[in-house]
This record gives C-alpha cells, sequence and structure tokens, in this order.
C-alpha cells in the first residue's frame, strides 16, 4: 500500500530548517523495508503550506492514507491541515493518522486521570477526545511497529506507550530497525554547523530516567525507559552519513548522552572510525551535569566533541530542588570548569517561571551565568508540557490550574489552554516575542517576560554572545507538469520511495 506522511510547519522556531525529524524517518524506514511505498511531504518552514496539500492530493497517484506527526507546539498546525483534508478532500482520502510525542503524552496523562479518577483535572481526556474526533487513528508510543497496527483499523487508538506491549521497542528491537529515510528530504535544505562544519542529527538512545518536574515524559515509558543501541550500529549509522551525505558534523540528540554506560566505549569506536577514513569529525551533544566526569571529558573531546548543551535550568537553590533536577547549583559550575579544563565549548540551557519563582530566583540564575561565563546560553519561560508533573499533578481551581510542590508547598499557575488551538504559549506568537501561561505567587506572568527579556539582554551583553539568527520561510510555487493533474511539487518539500 502507499501512505503519505507529513511533517507540519513549526512557525513558533527561529529557524525551522536545523534538524529534520528522526522519528516520523524512522516510521517511513520501516515502512519501506516492509515492501510499502511512501510518500513524504516535509512542510518545515512551508509559509503556504495547505497549498502543497491541495497540489499533492491533486495527482492522480497520491496516497489514499495520510499521517501525520506533531510536537505539542505543532499540533495547532497539525490539526489545521487535518481539518483542511476534511472539508476539502473527503471523497480523496480514506483516513488520517496522527502520531508524534503529543499525542504519546496526552494519551499518558489521560489513564494517569482515570486512574486518579479524575480528581483535580480532565483536561488531557478531553485532548484526546478531541483529537479522537479530529483525527482517525491516533498512534501514541514507538510509530515503527505500531504503524502497521494503524493501518488495520479505520478508527480508534494504537496504544504503544506500554513497556509490556509487543509495539514497545525494546534495545534489540532499537538496534535492528532499518537507519532513518533520510533519502526522503532534501538533506541539503537543513543548514545546521559545528565548529563551521555541515552536521547532521542522530540518536544513539531513547529515554531519560529522571524525574525533572518540567520535563514531558514522566509517566511515559516511551520518553522514560532508557533504550540503547548497539556502540556498532551507532558507529555504522555515522559511517553512512559520512559516506552518503559527506558529512563529518554530527548532532547527538539522545536526552542524556552519559546516562549511557557504553557512552565511552563508543566514543572510542568514534575515534576509531575517524582514523579508519583519515578524517575528523565534529561533534555536539547533551549530558548530565552531575554525571559528567573528566573521563568522559577526554574521551568525548578525542572522538571530535567541541560542543556540550547541559541543562542547567537555574542558578538558584531552592529552584534546583523544586524541579527535582539532582544537580546542585555546584555540580553545575563543577560541570561547566570540566568541560572547559579539557577545551569544549559549553551551551548552558535555562528556564524560568517555575515553582517557586521569583524575581530573587532568576537574578540568582542570571548571576551564575555570569560567573560561569558559559559560550552560548538559552533562557525560556517554562512550558507546562503534557506528560510533566507541571501538567499532570496540577489541579484546576475554576479559572487556572495550580501544580503545588509536595516538599516546599511552592506553586505554579497555568492559564487554562486548548493545545488543539493555542500557538503562542511556547515561545511567543509565530512573530516573535514572548508570551507567558504561567506565573507563581511571586511573579506575575506579565513580569516573567520582562525578567527573561532583561536576563536575555544583559547576560548576552555581558558575555559578548550574539543573539541566534532567524531565517525566513518558504514561499511554495509550483510547476506544472505535462499532462492533467500533474504538478510537480519541488522535492525539497516532497520525495517519494524509489
Amino acid at each position: 500500500m502507499k501512505i503519505c506522511l507529513i511533517t507540519p510547519p513549526s512557525p513558533f522556531l527561529l529557524d525551522e530548517r536545523v534538524f529534520m525529524h528522526i522519528g516520523v524517518l524512522k516510521i517511513a524506514a520501516v515502512m519501506e523495508e516492509k515492501g510499502h511505498q511512501v510518500d513524504f511531504i516535509d512542510l518545515s518552514a512551508v509559509k503556504n503550506y495547505l497549498k502543497v496539500v491541495d497540489d499533492y492530493l491533486a495527482l492522480e497517484d497520491s496516497a489514499k492514507v495520510i499521517g501525520i506527526t506533531a510536537t505539542t507546539p505543532q499540533v495547532p498546525f497539525a490539526v489545521i491541515l487535518a481539518n483542511h483534508l476534511r472539508d476539502n478532500h473527503k471523497g480523496t482520502i480514506e483516513k488520517t493518522l496522527l502520531g508524534g510525542p503529543h499525542v504519546t503524552l496526552m494519551y499518558a496523562a489521560s489513564k494517569r486521570e482515570k486512574e486518579k479518577n479524575f480528581v483535580g483535572s480532565s483536561r488531557a481526556t478531553d485532548d484526546v477526545k478531541t483529537l479522537s474526533e479530529i483525527f482517525d487513528v491516533l498512534v501514541c508510543g514507538d510509530g515503527e511497529e505500531a504503524i502497521f497496527e494503524a493501518l488495520k483499523i479505520d478508527k480508534g487508538i494504537i496504544d504503544a506507550d506500554d513497556k509490556d506491549s509487543p509495539l514497545f521497542l525494546t534495545s534489540e528491537k532499537l538496534t535492528k530497525m532499518p537507519l532513518p529515510a533520510r533519502h526522503l528530504v532534501d538533506v541539503d535544505s537543513y543548514k545546521y554547523f559545528i565548529e563551521g562544519e555541515p552536521s547532521i542529527s542522530l540518536i544513539a538512545q531513547l529515554g531519560c530516567p529522571f524525574q525533572c518536574t518540567f520535563c514531558s515524559g514522566r509517566n511515559s515509558p516511551f520518553l522514560r525507559k532508557i533504550r540503547t543501541r548497539t556502540t556498532q550500529s551507532v558507529v555504522d549509522e555515522i559511517e553512512h552519513l559520512y559516506l552518503t551525505y559527506g558529512m563529518k558534523g554530527f548532532m547527538l540528540y539522545d536526552d542524556e548522552l552519559n546516562v549511557n554506560k557504553q557512552m565511552i566505549h563508543l566514543m572510542k569506536e568514534i575515534t576509531k572510525l575517524q582514523k579508519k577514513h583519515n578524517t575528523e569529525f565534529k561533534l555536539r551533544g547533551f549530558i548530565k551535569a552531575e554525571l559528567f566526569t573528566d573521563e568522559q571529558a577526554e574521551s568525548m573531546y578525542e572522538a571530535g566533541f567541541r560542543w556540550l548543551l547541559t541543562g542547567f535550568e537555574s542558578g538558584d537553590e531552592r529552584i534546583l530542588r523544586n524541579i527535582k533536577k539532582r544537580a546542585t547549583r555546584d555540580d553545575n559550575t563543577r560541570c561547566v570548569e570540566i568541560g572547559r579544563n579539557h577545551g569544549f565549548k559549553g551551551k548552558a540551557l535555562m528556564s524560568i517561571g517555575h515553582a517557586g519563582e521569583s524575581p530573587e530566583t532568576i537574578e540568582n540564575t542570571k548571576k551564575w551565568l555570569l560567573e560561569t561565563k558559559p559560550d552560548d546560553f538559552d533562557c525560556t519561560i517554562i512550558t507546562t508540557y503534557p506528560g510533566s508533573p507541571y501538567f499532570d499533578d496540577a489541579v484546576f481551581n475554576g479559572t487556572h490550574y495550580t501544580y503545588t510542590d509536595k516538599k516546599t508547598g511552592d506553586q505554579l499557575h497555568q492559564a487554562q489552554l486548548n493545545y488543539c488551538v493555542d500557538q503562542d504559549y511556547y515561545k511567543g506568537d509565530p512573530d516573535g516575542g514572548y508570551v507567558s501561561y504561567v506565573w507563581t505567587d511571586h511573579i506575575s506572568a506579565v513580569d516573567l517576560v520582562t525578567e527573561r527579556e532583561n536576563l536575555e539582554r544583559e547576560v548576552r551583553k555581558e558575555l559578548n554572545i550574539a543573539f541566534n539568527p532567524a531565517r525566513p520561510g518558504l514561499t511554495y510555487e509550483h510547476s506544472m507538469g505535462a499532462g492533467l493533474g500533474n504538478v510537480n511539487i519541488p522535492d525539497y518539500i516532497l520525495r517519494r520511495t524509489n
């Protein structure tokens, strides 16, 4: 059979074509391996994306089944797509599927609501119900094998977010999966550089076992349980990307690289691979601060790592305790020092708007950044993602939701949001500008925006760190081919199984 997989646009990002969506490309690869034809529509950065869909469905050989993936901020655009398909192409398509992180996490949160007998909230259950009315089939959890079950039914939910499910990927299954179908996207249209080297992303392992309150997936095995590929399979993928695309820069997009007990062994094998091809790689990835050691640093640098990204989140001890970060302020400082001593550049990932946040705690975060002097940083206002304790354990009080830390009693208040419609809670509206939908007893939503802007401006000025650049979106223009209904959609948008 034929299926069309779609990645919706992400206009909330400064640059949508930095990293391709690996998850849906893994599903495409599995389907191709099983003999199915896949049409892949990449709408990243495409402004008039509905026109693309209209022209695709005008093709005589367009697929009748449409599968859409979406993170939480992408959901409004996935919903617009699905509604457009239903309203304008009802007789052309047979069914629409929705997969990806958002529906997975919402469904996990809805199961938790039912277990608690809806004490405090039913918003996840309501969200899943809404999505079920918009899409024919919802695919939750690992989609690589679940997609085939989804194709068998006309309506319903496929739940692969269960470690006891045969659809849940074990480490062994993950290793045996074919490489993501990167041939279905225009790799050259994605621009990412590590120390000037054109780079591409890959994933060596899945899952993060830690308990951070702001992080989605705390109650979802899909994002919680660690599943690791073999060292050889990761090295083989790096070699494939080097030989196929000429890539020598690699972003390892794992949650925390140094959670993997085999990480040092992996670094040594990557080093061997470079010697084999007489070349030098440039790598970048995420590490867990309190687990970082000199031995890890030495092996990573030898393998080509030059940038380390770390979710330090806050420079205030109370906030770090509230978010269950495990790492202390001193742990975070030590991590920065180890990296600097071994020649790494570091990017500090910070966030404000946590339970108990105040102007004083934000000031402590600013002071810590100025003291440690990272080479780059981000500071965001927290988003209460489904699957995080901030979302799952919040209680509705009639006007908004409130999460309460069980130990300190500190609270985080959250506005009611319709994740299927609202678009500006993540980093602001698509034209820029921050909007906060969270606040605490000590600081308002409006003041959080002001404090974030002041922090970013002052730290960047003091440390001479440039603001992140933006890249404008793309306007789709088709060219007509010979024959009725033959529309030539550019291959940076549409690619098909060869």
